[in-house]
């Protein structure tokens, strides 16, 4: 190999490392879009700081995970998987819906760290 090339390829592991470490590290939450409707859990408690929201939509119907007080949004297809991440430092309840079918709903509920 090319001693440029070889500097190169060494320059961009070491730039992309340390974010391949945080998102490693990153505390990661599963929210799940049941066929019938609902999301489970509906009360979703996650601890204050950065973390991912993995979205399942199992359902037959496109959905859309939607937080108006987060400023989150995330379409998904009929059994599509995805993600979100969040940073909250502020403990509380934060809600969500469905911005396809209004009416299903559920909590953020963010707790302090230990």
């Amino acid at each position: 190999m090319k001693l440029w090339l070889r500097a190169a390829v060494l320059l961009l592991a070491a730039w992309f490392a340390p974010a391949a470490v945080v998102l490693a590290e990153m505390p990661t939450y599963t929210l799940t879009f049941k066929p019938d409707g609902t999301f489970e859990p509906a009360r979703l408690q996650v601890t204050a700081g950065r973390f991912k929201i993995v979205l399942v939509n199992q359902s037959k119907q496109a959905v859309e995970f939607e937080s108006l007080p987060l400023r989150a949004e995330k379409v998904l297809g009929p059994g599509v998987t995805s993600f979100v991440v969040l940073s909250l430092s502020k403990p509380g309840e934060y809600p969500f819906f469905d911005d396809f079918h209004p009416e299903v709903k559920g909590t953020l509920v963010v707790v302090p760290k230990p």
